[in-house]
Protein backbone atom coordinates (compact mmCIF):
# COMPACT_ATOMS: atom_id res chain seq x y z
CA UNK A 1 0.00 0.00 0.00
CA UNK A 2 1.30 3.29 -1.29
CA UNK A 3 2.23 5.74 1.73
CA UNK A 4 0.53 9.15 1.19
CA UNK A 5 2.53 12.28 0.39
CA UNK A 6 3.49 14.62 2.82
CA UNK A 7 3.06 18.06 2.46
CA UNK A 8 6.19 18.96 1.17
CA UNK A 9 6.37 15.93 -1.13
CA UNK A 10 2.84 17.39 -2.80
CA UNK A 11 4.57 20.85 -3.04
CA UNK A 12 7.42 19.49 -4.00
CA UNK A 13 5.54 17.81 -7.06
CA UNK A 14 3.60 21.20 -7.94
CA UNK A 15 0.48 21.14 -5.45
CA UNK A 16 -1.80 24.20 -5.29
CA UNK A 17 -0.27 27.41 -4.16
CA UNK A 18 -2.00 26.56 -0.55
CA UNK A 19 0.04 23.96 -0.28
CA UNK A 20 3.23 25.41 -1.06
CA UNK A 21 2.37 27.88 1.30
CA UNK A 22 2.20 25.26 4.07
CA UNK A 23 5.41 24.12 3.06
CA UNK A 24 7.01 27.41 3.25
CA UNK A 25 6.05 27.94 6.62
CA UNK A 26 6.79 24.29 7.64
CA UNK A 27 10.29 24.52 6.47
CA UNK A 28 10.72 27.93 8.11
CA UNK A 29 9.55 26.03 11.29
CA UNK A 30 11.49 23.30 11.03
CA UNK A 31 14.87 25.62 9.91
CA UNK A 32 14.94 22.93 6.74
CA UNK A 33 17.03 24.83 4.31
CA UNK A 34 16.76 21.67 1.28
CA UNK A 35 13.47 21.86 2.23
CA UNK A 36 12.80 25.65 1.73
CA UNK A 37 14.73 26.05 -1.73
CA UNK A 38 12.51 22.76 -3.03
CA UNK A 39 9.59 25.28 -2.79
CA UNK A 40 11.45 28.17 -5.07
CA UNK A 41 11.08 28.33 -8.65
CA UNK A 42 14.15 27.80 -10.57
CA UNK A 43 14.28 30.96 -12.32
CA UNK A 44 16.93 33.71 -12.31
CA UNK A 45 14.24 36.65 -11.08
CA UNK A 46 13.13 35.08 -8.09
CA UNK A 47 12.95 37.74 -5.16
CA UNK A 48 13.07 37.55 -1.42
CA UNK A 49 12.55 40.60 0.99
CA UNK A 50 12.75 39.55 4.73
CA UNK A 51 11.54 42.24 7.23
CA UNK A 52 14.38 45.01 7.26
CA UNK A 53 16.36 43.57 5.13
CA UNK A 54 17.94 43.93 0.95
CA UNK A 55 16.42 42.56 -1.95
CA UNK A 56 17.72 38.92 -2.62
CA UNK A 57 17.57 37.85 -6.30
CA UNK A 58 18.15 34.61 -7.44
CA UNK A 59 18.20 30.78 -5.83
CA UNK A 60 21.96 31.56 -4.46
CA UNK A 61 21.25 34.91 -2.62
CA UNK A 62 17.83 33.53 -1.52
CA UNK A 63 19.82 30.35 -0.14
CA UNK A 64 22.29 32.69 1.34
CA UNK A 65 19.89 34.18 3.17
CA UNK A 66 17.75 31.34 4.19
CA UNK A 67 21.24 29.35 5.53
CA UNK A 68 22.22 32.64 7.86
CA UNK A 69 18.61 32.25 8.85
CA UNK A 70 19.23 28.95 9.95
CA UNK A 71 22.62 29.10 11.55
CA UNK A 72 22.98 26.55 14.14
CA UNK A 73 20.45 24.81 13.63
CA UNK A 74 17.59 27.69 14.90
CA UNK A 75 14.18 28.32 12.99
CA UNK A 76 11.65 30.52 12.77
CA UNK A 77 8.04 30.06 15.36
CA UNK A 78 5.54 31.55 12.84
CA UNK A 79 2.06 31.42 12.50
CA UNK A 80 0.18 32.47 9.58
CA UNK A 81 -3.19 33.66 9.80
CA UNK A 82 -5.40 36.29 7.60
CA UNK A 83 -4.56 34.76 4.42
CA UNK A 84 -6.18 36.90 1.83
CA UNK A 85 -5.50 35.02 -1.82
CA UNK A 86 -5.79 36.31 -5.49
CA UNK A 87 -5.61 33.68 -7.61
CA UNK A 88 -5.78 33.45 -11.38
CA UNK A 89 -4.93 30.10 -13.71
CA UNK A 90 -1.14 30.41 -13.90
CA UNK A 91 -0.58 32.49 -10.48
CA UNK A 92 -1.43 33.10 -7.00
CA UNK A 93 -0.55 35.83 -4.73
CA UNK A 94 -1.09 35.54 -0.92
CA UNK A 95 -1.53 38.81 0.88
CA UNK A 96 -0.76 36.68 4.85
CA UNK A 97 0.03 38.38 8.54
CA UNK A 98 2.72 36.07 9.60
CA UNK A 99 2.73 35.90 13.89
CA UNK A 100 6.51 35.23 14.92
CA UNK A 101 7.73 34.09 18.77
CA UNK A 102 11.02 35.82 19.49
CA UNK A 103 12.60 34.92 22.55
CA UNK A 104 14.59 37.72 24.46
CA UNK A 105 15.66 38.71 27.59
CA UNK A 106 12.36 39.53 28.70
CA UNK A 107 10.89 36.08 27.79
CA UNK A 108 8.78 35.50 24.65
CA UNK A 109 7.01 37.88 22.78
CA UNK A 110 5.29 38.27 19.84
CA UNK A 111 6.33 40.36 16.40
CA UNK A 112 4.17 40.82 13.23
CA UNK A 113 5.12 41.00 9.83
CA UNK A 114 2.62 41.34 6.45
CA UNK A 115 3.94 39.38 3.79
CA UNK A 116 3.28 39.32 0.12
CA UNK A 117 4.06 35.62 -1.41
CA UNK A 118 3.68 35.04 -5.06
CA UNK A 119 3.14 31.42 -7.12
CA UNK A 120 3.73 30.86 -10.42
CA UNK A 121 2.51 27.58 -11.87
CA UNK A 122 5.90 25.68 -13.71
CA UNK A 123 6.46 22.90 -16.12
CA UNK A 124 7.35 21.72 -12.24
CA UNK A 125 3.93 22.83 -11.04
CA UNK A 126 3.76 25.76 -8.38
CA UNK A 127 6.25 27.48 -7.13
CA UNK A 128 6.81 30.28 -5.32
CA UNK A 129 8.20 33.21 -7.25
CA UNK A 130 8.19 36.25 -4.31
CA UNK A 131 8.18 36.22 -0.65
CA UNK A 132 8.74 40.04 0.43
CA UNK A 133 7.83 40.73 4.32
CA UNK A 134 7.42 44.06 6.17
CA UNK A 135 7.64 44.65 9.99
CA UNK A 136 3.98 44.96 11.12
CA UNK A 137 2.67 46.25 14.44
CA UNK A 138 -0.06 44.41 16.63
CA UNK A 139 -2.67 47.15 15.83
CA UNK A 140 -1.84 46.40 12.66
CA UNK A 141 -2.65 42.56 13.42
CA UNK A 142 -5.67 43.42 15.31
CA UNK A 143 -7.27 45.25 12.33
CA UNK A 144 -6.66 42.70 10.17
CA UNK A 145 -8.51 40.55 12.12
CA UNK A 146 -11.24 42.25 13.19
CA UNK A 147 -12.03 43.39 9.55
CA UNK A 148 -15.66 42.40 8.44
CA UNK A 149 -15.67 39.50 6.04
CA UNK A 150 -17.72 41.14 3.56
CA UNK A 151 -16.42 42.28 0.49
CA UNK A 152 -17.89 44.59 -2.32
Amino acid sequence: MARPKSRMQTAALGGTPDEVETAFYDAMRDGSLERMMQIWADEDDIVCIHPGGPRLRGAAAIRAGFDTMFADGASVNVKLSSVHRVESLASAVHHVLETIEVMTEQGVVQAYVLATNVYHKTPQGWRLVVHHASPGTQREAQEVSDAPKLFH
